[in-house]
Formats: C-alpha cells, sequence, structure tokens
C-alpha cells in the first residue's frame, strides 16, 4: 500500500513539472505588470496577497504595502489570478504586448465562507516528557464526572498551573489564567478551531456544559506557538527553552516581530545557533551552556515607541522621539499620515507633528509587519475625535474593544460588532473616572485622558506600569498634568 501511494505521488509531480516546463514563457519580453490588491469595501491594501498568471509559472505576492510587481511576462492575453486568506478569489484578463508596461489592480472581497484547514503537530522524534519545552495534560469526561463539574470552567479549576477566576468585580466574568498570565494572553480552541469571538472571554467558559466534552487539551508553556502567528509569549517561550535543550528545536507559525530577531540575536551572541528568525520558521539547535561573551544591547521597544507617537497627534503637539527604529513603525507611520499627521523619519528618531484635524481611517490588526494588535487600543483612543467614521477590526485577541466602553464615558460614540468597532468622531472628550482593564487599555486611557476636557482618574494603574517605565514622568516632561495617588 505504502509503494502505491508513493508512486502515485511521483507520477503527480512530474507532471505537474512537465506541464511547467512546456508552459515557460519567453525571456526577455519586457512585458511588465504591476499594481495593488485592496479590499473592496474598505479599501485597505491587502500584503502578501497571491498573484498568479494562469497556465504559465509565472506569479508572485504583493509586499507589506500591498503592491506588486511581474516583469518579463508573455505576450498576449493573459489571465491573473488573485487570491488572499479570508477573500474570494478573483481573475482579470489583460492584453500584454512586447515592451509594454500595465497598471493593473485588483478590488477583492471578503469571503464570508470559512476555509477548510487541518492542522497537524508533531515533534521529528520521540522526546521525553520531561525534556519537551511545553507540557500538554488531558481533561477527560471522568474528571467532570468525579468533581462533580457542571461547566468547562469548573473543571480546569482541577488542572495544575491553570486558574480560573473572575475578573470583573460586576460582571463576574470568568478567565483562564495560565501559568500567571492574564486570560487574553491563552488561546481556546473548540475542536481545533480557535474562537474568535468578543463575549468568549466573558460568557464562553461557563457557556460549555460538561456532558458536551469528550476531552480537554491544556497546553501550558511555549507551544501555543505552533498555533498561530500571533502567539509572541509563546514563540519567545520555546526560543528559550530550546536553547538548552538537546538536538533541533523546529517553530512553525513563529512570530515576526522585531524583538523576535532580536532575542534570536541575543541568543546566538551567547552561543546558541537560531536560524529563521523574522520568518514563520524557525530552527535552534541547543547548546549545553550559554556563555556571554560581550555586552548586548536591546532594541527599543516599538510598542512604547508607538505609544509616545500616537500621544503627540492625539494632543496636536510637536514631539521627536529618539533612540528609536523608524523602520520597525511603518505600519502605525502609514495610519498616522492617512489621519493627516506629519512624520518625519531619521535614522534613529521620529518626529509627529499635528496641526489640524485628524481624519478617520480604517485599519486592521495583523502580525508583523502589519498593524501591531498592542497598539490597536492606543490607536482607537485617537480615532475617538477624528472627523467621521473609522472601523477598527481586531484579528489578533479576542475581547480587546473593553476599554471603548470605559471611553464612552468620556463622551466617545462606539459600537461593537464581535471583533470589529465602528467609532464616530466626537468634537471633545470629557474627564471621568475610568478603569484600566488590561496594559494597552491603560495606555489608551491615558492617551484619551490627554485629550479631554477636565480632569480623568484611572484606576487600576498597574496594568500601565507592567509595560510602560516611568510613563506620566515622560509625558510631564513633554508638557502633560499627570499626578499619581494611591488607589
Amino acid at each position: 500500500m505504502k509503494r502505491h501511494i508513493l508512486s502515485v505521488l511521483l507520477v503527480v509531480c512530474l507532471t505537474v513539472s512537465g506541464v511547467l516546463g512546456a508552459e515557460a514563457p519567453r525571456k526577455g519580453t519586457d512585458a511588465n505588470l504591476y499594481g495593488h490588491v485592496v479590499d473592496r469595501e474598505t479599501h485597505e491594501h491587502i500584503p502578501y496577497a497571491s498573484i498568479a498568471v494562469v497556465g504559465t509559472a509565472f506569479g508572485t505576492t504583493t509586499d507589506a504595502s500591498g503592491h506588486y510587481f511581474l516583469k518579463n511576462l508573455p505576450e498576449g492575453e493573459l489571465t491573473l489570478e488573485v487570491r488572499a486568506l479570508g477573500y474570494a478569489p478573483k481573475r482579470t484578463s489583460v492584453a500584454l504586448k512586447r515592451g509594454e508596461t500595465l497598471e493593473l489592480n485588483f478590488e477583492v472581497a471578503q469571503n464570508g465562507i470559512s476555509m477548510d484547514e487541518v492542522v497537524v503537530s508533531a515533534s521529528r522524534s520521540a522526546t521525553l516528557r520531561r525534556e519537551a519545552p511545553a507540557l500538554v495534560s488531558v481533561l477527560d469526561a471522568k474528571l467532570f464526572e468525579r468533581t462533580n463539574a457542571a461547566c468547562l470552567a469548573q473543571g480546569l479549576s482541577f488542572q495544575p498551573g491553570v486558574r480560573v477566576e473572575d475578573d470583573c468585580q460586576n460582571c463576574g466574568f470568568a478567565q483562564v489564567r495560565i501559568n500567571g498570565l492574564d486570560g487574553h494572553y491563552s488561546q481556546i480552541l473548540v475542536d481545533s478551531h480557535p474562537v474568535f469571538s468578543a463575549l468568549t472571554g466573558v460568557y464562553g467558559l461557563e457557556q460549555i456544559p460538561a456532558n458536551m466534552i469528550e476531552r480537554v487539551e491544556v497546553l501550558r508553556g511555549g507551544g501555543s506557538a505552533l498555533y498561530g502567528s500571533s502567539a509572541i509569549g509563546g514563540t519567545i517561550n520555546v526560543m528559550l527553552a530550546a536553547s538548552r535543550a538537546s538536538g533541533t528545536t523546529t517553530i512553525y507559525n513563529a512570530a515576526k516581530e522585531p524583538h523576535i530577531v532580536d532575542l534570536a540575536n541575543f541568543l546566538n551572541s551567547m552561543g546558541c545557533r537560531v536560524k529563521g528568525a523574522g520568518t514563520d520558521v524557525i530552527r535552534i539547535r541547543g547548546v549545553q551552556r550559554l556563555q556571554s561573551r560581550r555586552p548586548y544591547a536591546v532594541i527599543p521597544d516599538q510598542i512604547e515607541t508607538g505609544t509616545l507617537m500616537i500621544a503627540a497627534a492625539a494632543t496636536h503637539g510637536d514631539v521627536t522621539i529618539c533612540g528609536c527604529i523608524p523602520t520597525h513603525m511603518e505600519a502605525l507611520t502609514a495610519k498616522l499620515l492617512e489621519m493627516g499627521a506629519r512624520v518625519e523619519e531619521r535614522d534613529d528618531a521620529i518626529r509627529v507633528r499635528s496641526i489640524g484635524d485628524h481624519r478617520a481611517v480604517t485599519f486592521k490588526t495583523q502580525v508583523y509587519p502589519g498593524f501591531p494588535t498592542d497598539l490597536q487600543q492606543p490607536m482607537s483612543a485617537l480615532l475617538c475625535t477624528a472627523t467621521g467614521t473609522s472601523t477598527v477590526v481586531e484579528n489578533i485577541f479576542e475581547s480587546r474593544f473593553r476599554h471603548l466602553s470605559e471611553m464612552e464615558r468620556m463622551g466617545a460614540r462606539v459600537r461593537i460588532y464581535e471583533q470589529t468597532a465602528v467609532i464616530e468622531g466626537v468634537p471633545q472628550l470629557h474627564g471621568a473616572a475610568v478603569e484600566a482593564t488590561d496594559l494597552r487599555a491603560g495606555a489608551a486611557l491615558v492617551i484619551a485622558g490627554l485629550m479631554a476636557q477636565g480632569t480623568t482618574e484611572i484606576y487600576n494603574t498597574h496594568f500601565i506600569d507592567r509595560g510602560y517605565e516611568h510613563l506620566e514622568e515622560k509625558l510631564n516632561s513633554l508638557g502633560a498634568k499627570i499626578s499619581r495617588t494611591r488607589e
């Protein structure tokens, strides 16, 4: 049976190779195509969409800005097909002549039908459980029966390293904390499919009866990197664990953020062998001992840089942020420019100036180099006073719009539809007593307070301190009036 399958696969591969070879186009035609791919509704550029010339071996993908370029194409009538994740395929025909360069743009529509997906996670070789970088525990139906658990939330309480707790004094919603991290750092999958719902983090755990559960797999540690490129913490944890593990560890769907690359450079400076950082596949060759050979300077925090950039635009200020890396801020810079702010990039500094009113924009959070999810909340604060209606789509984390309900106390006009927030700009926000629900939500409320008329009181500031060092001192040095009192 195995021989039969292998022979079939070989025939298929040879057949495809023959087709590609037969259709190989002529070289040196100087017939070129260029253009962009945008969302039909939002007109936002779509990065990394595939562009293929049907019937040939020619094809490419759009870059981070959603543009493409195809050169030396065959002459005659060509059919181009564009495909992007979450969008319906689209074909367009074009007549191309030798020495001719044409612009061909695509507008694609979102596809509401979910794609079939198969996820297989495994190691190349057998590994002792105690040596694995991530531990998987299985909770079966018998455990729920023995503990008299009525729902998923109650059963998870009996799993080591996992705690289910209430995160709200008023509504009493439950969140799962794994290894001490807040609930939004944990990913919940049902039948191997990620759950993206604005209500999942609030009511989902109590709404899954125990008698409907066959088994629950709890993955503690960095193995979450196997289940999505947004699992930044998982990627970091696996890299750290694999640096001392024997053999080679491969991380698929790895995060591509700059600090992932910086961590790889740091580990390599100490003798580890990390390859592929900055791509979605990272391979780590573990060593027995790590040695510090020379001082290492950590790269600047791009999220803190982005927060200060947004604060400068929100207050119509003129601020130069030194000691940053402008190339890491391209997604935010593009949106600030679209809003009407002025951004000047230097070698290691960014100047943000804002004079007139800001225009409404639309954006969606994406994995790097797309718009970062950690800047979505501060950016949405800025959009609360922009002229027009803005649309924000959160594709990375669920329940990341809770700060907007706090901003409604300050006069913001917001409508939330699952993972989409529609923000209607108002002329002025007003000071109010608000509560930070997480780190970036706290930063967003600080920016909203700087924009608001009157005094804003922000509670739960310990969330802010977790990700920003002396934020109020830095803002006060720029002219803000922020004082800290005991809660």
